[in-house]
């Protein structure tokens, strides 16, 4: 859909189409919001369940058919479930619900587009998860006033830098559960699925209602990142990590140099749309508030994006995390998009990316409710704040923000491979 808004009377009379879009966009955002309003309110229910009763049971549901015996035994962590379970599929409806949306546009290109995006996630979530139980130990947490605490409070700066900057927040969550709570790996993975998508949700709605996020441009670029992620969720069981995380860093390391020369850039210069975005109607036009007036933009190297974007979602699969630096990086660096644009469309990518593998990690037991909860409430917080301080600032001063957050995250992959 395109990126364009109600213009000021000085500007063309908005047009059918115009307005169509605006509408179509104003519905996935209400359906994003819904979905994670539901989700937070289905959490919070189970959290105050297990409070007040208390469970006795040492196993929590991780497949569709034991969430809903789980619940009907009236056990908390199925009522805790049920709500990741919404979140995590609350990226899904968004792209069922888009190709409504294109539709109403008669934009058929978009709807094949969009449909192959939808028939991937479905396929991945269902062939990947088709082996496993139907129920998980839980594992020892210390999941006391304390812990919810600590990781509630960490999670909110995750949500908030990654809406900012269009992370996934699992990339800050990882670290603190694995070295401070000495949590295994996997259960810190699990959470960090939780977080990627509760940032693109919870930021998402906000900037698809304001028209900054550019979907035509997510949805074409999602089938890169979603044939990528299901890659990387096979690949998952036969590669080294280690190996993985030192390669993903040091390409990060070498990455930030561009971005560095172009610090102070507010928008790119001198872009022209290349064929493929013609095709593709990828370019647009966003409201800055910072800078007061509507900003169009072109977008060039569509193919170069697009490759880069099937890495970002194998690594997705591979590490359990957003690869929403490599999504920026992609956008930025290569399709010259604005950065705030780039930034947004990544928010908006990233949840569906970590749901096409989202399905493995849920039906292998990594998503302990116990942990993903307070990940899942903190992260959403962060989010929706981080998602109004943006449109605040700069396309600079996102780019002064991105830029050290993307060196210490090369640090840290570049440790965890090495160590």
């Amino acid at each position: 859909m395109s990126t364009s808004v109600s213009q000021p009377a000085t500007q063309p009379p908005v047009t059918e189409r115009d307005a169509l879009v605006q509408q179509a966009e104003i519905v996935i955002s209400n359906v994003l919001r819904g979905g994670v309003l539901l989700s937070a309110a289905v959490i919070v229910i189970g959290l105050l369940m297990l409070v007040v009763r208390g469970t006795t049971s040492t196993t929590f549901p991780h497949s569709l058919g034991s969430v809903w015996q789980s619940i009907a035994q009236g056990n908390p962590f199925g009522v805790i479930v049920l709500g990741l379970l919404l979140l995590l599929f609350t990226p899904v409806l968004r792209v069922a619900v888009s190709i409504i949306a294109f539709a109403l546009e008669h934009d058929r290109l978009y709807v094949g587009i969009t449909s192959l995006v939808l028939v991937i996630l479905l396929v991945s979530i269902i062939l990947l998860g088709a082996q496993a139980g139907t129920s998980a130990t839980v594992a020892s947490t210390n999941a006391n006033f304390g812990f919810f605490s600590l990781v509630f409070v960490a999670s909110v700066i995750a949500g908030l830098i990654g809406a900012l900057v269009g992370l996934g927040g699992g990339i800050f969550v990882v670290p603190l559960l694995t070295i401070a709570f000495r949590l295994p790996i996997e259960t810190a993975i699990g959470a960090s699925i939780v977080s990627v998508i509760a940032t693109s949700s919870g930021a998402a709605a906000a900037y698809v209602r304001d028209h900054i996020t550019n979907l035509r441009v997510g949805m074409f670029l999602e089938i890169a990142t979603t044939i990528g992620a299901v890659s990387g969720a096979f690949l998952a069981a036969v590669l080294n990590p280690k190996a993985l995380f030192i390669i993903f860093g040091l390409v990060l390391i070498i990455s930030a140099a561009p971005l560095i020369t172009k610090l102070g850039e507010e928008l790119p210069k001198g872009v022209k749309n290349d064929r493929w975005s013609k095709l593709l109607s990828l370019s647009g036009t966003y409201h800055d508030a910072a800078m007061g007036e509507m900003v169009p933009y072109n977008v060039t190297h569509v193919p170069a994006g697009f490759g880069m974007m099937y890495i970002a979602g194998l690594v997705s699969g591979l590490l359990g995390i957003g690869s929403g630096t490599f999504k920026v990086l992609a956008m930025d660096t290569a399709m010259r998009l604005p950065m705030k644009v780039s930034s947004t469309t990544s928010n908006f990518m990233i949840g569906v990316t970590a749901a096409a593998s989202a399905g493995i990690y849920f039906q292998r037991g990594d998503i302990h409710p116990l942990v993903a909860a307070p990940v899942a409430l903190g992260v959403l917080i962060g989010a929706l704040v981080g998602a109004k301080t943006l449109a605040k600032l700069s396309n600079a001063t996102v780019r002064k923000i991105f830029i050290p957050i993307l060196i210490a995250i090369s640090i840290e992959m570049l440790v965890r491979g090495i160590f």
